[in-house]
């Protein structure tokens, strides 16, 4: 149990080019270090990333007042020094010293931690550990997406067959390459690009999107074996027009009342199978997330992004409402792994699969790999392409081939 000597920070880039945290912990035998991510489609309700003055604010504060609050602490009082945080902070979405930096800190912490006690950092983190199914990005739209592209968010592979973390990933990367393959042969004049996770940027529609990413999953599976499904995470919250109540559909040309949402989402998951549905409908919008999780039951996981926010009282309302059967994870929305840990719990208590995920401005640390496997999430949503994905990937062969553990049951 290393003593935290003192903290000390800096600015780095994300993978989008834009500043974000990277935090030290010092003590007398080592130092650790923690990155934060950064997203576009960010909810409301979520942590302030940084504050009004920016990743300098952040430093400067962590720097110059919170070290000498935690210097001389053991690393092992994670719970202790995650409440520091908070109480130095002093505000409901830490504004003050900004969630990324927050969340670096308390990372940074628990690496120390691991380290003195020469576990993995998933280890550190829980037990009976399983290894999550790689849920990821293949066509892209939305705010992660540059141009006229598709309104929803992400078109997503979930390799539910893989009976290996490393054959999911396999499975993964090989849908990403047919999907590429079937667009050029569809639109032999486009210069295929990708966004900010990696995933294919294209002329599609919503329905040619289902229609591309359906042929590629059958196209591997009849090479492979390995049962793969669709998932779409709508963003719904940036095609909502709350004066007019209303979600706008511009590429497509409509406009959708919220019980039209339902009934466009339920027609979506009969036709084309959609095992996984991230944020249908905007981020207060209980009432119809309940609506469209009782008329799915048990054929498609109803998962809240925008919606929870990784806060435990958000997804306590969700579980009171049954407005969800899954619901994100993005621990930097919440500020600390104290708080993740105790998220990610009431998940498991009530039956709700807790989905780890990066976000759209990632960095190469590998954080969230052990912590998707530490706090036994049974997806992680990931990506594909980019090293920034990668990092993360690759620390999940690592830990299945150094631990060797199981694949987590399929979550559906």
């Amino acid at each position: 149990m290393p003593a935290i000597e003192k903290i000390s920070a800096r600015k780095i880039l994300d993978s989008r080019g834009k500043y974000t945290i990277e935090v030290v912990i010092h003590s007398k035998s080592f130092k650790t270090a923690a990155c934060a991510p950064s997203g576009a489609s960010v909810g409301k309700f979520e942590a302030q990333a940084f504050p009004e003055g920016g990743v300098e604010s952040s430093i400067q504060l962590l720097q110059n007042e919170l070290s000498p609050k935690l210097k001389g602490m053991n690393t092992e009082d994670q719970t202790e020094i995650d409440k520091i945080i908070w109480k130095f902070d002093g505000t409901k979405n830490l504004s003050k010293i900004g969630g990324n930096a927050a969340i670096a800190t308390s990372t940074a912490v628990a690496k120390a931690e691991s380290k003195s006690k020469n576990l993995m950092l998933c280890q550190y983190l829980g037990s009976n550990l399983r290894l999550p199914f790689p849920l990821s990005n293949v066509i892209g739209g939305g705010v992660h997406t540059k141009g006229d592209s598709i309104e929803f968010q992400e078109f997503l592979v979930l390799p539910l067959g893989a009976k290996t973390f490393e054959e999911a990933a396999k499975t993964n990367i090989m849908v990403h390459r047919a999907v590429a393959e079937i667009i050029m042969k569809t639109h032999p004049n486009y210069v295929l690009g990708r966004n900010d996770e990696g995933a294919w940027a294209a002329p599609l529609t919503i329905n040619e999107a289902l229609e591309t990413l359906t042929k590629a999953i059958e196209k591997v599976e009849e090479e492979t074996g390995v049962r793969a499904k669709i998932g779409i995470d709508a963003a719904a919250s940036e095609l909502w027009n709350g004066r007019k109540e209303e979600y706008v559909y511009k590429k497509e040309n409509k406009r959708l009342t919220s019980e039209q949402q339902l009934e466009y989402v339920l027609d979506l998951i009969h036709n084309y199978e959609i095992a996984y549905f991230e944020d249908p409908f905007q981020e207060e919008d209980f009432e119809y997330f309940a609506k469209l999780t009782a008329n799915t039951k048990n054929r498609s996981i109803i998962t809240g992004d925008d919606l929870i926010v990784t806060h435990k009282k958000r997804l306590q309302t969700a579980i009171e409402k049954n407005a969800i059967t899954g619901s994100i994870i993005k621990p930097n929305q919440v500020g600390t792994l104290t708080d993740t840990k105790s998220t990610v719990e009431l998940c498991h208590k009530s039956k709700v699969i807790p989905a780890a995920s990066h976000r759209s401005g990632e960095t190469a640390d590998p954080a969230l790999a052990h912590i998707a496997v530490g706090l036994n999430c049974p997806i992680i949503k990931i990506g594909i392409m980019g090293g920034e994905r990668m990092a993360k990937i690759n620390e999940l062969i690592r830990i299945e081939d150094t631990l060797k553990i199981s694949m987590s049951k399929p979550p559906i």
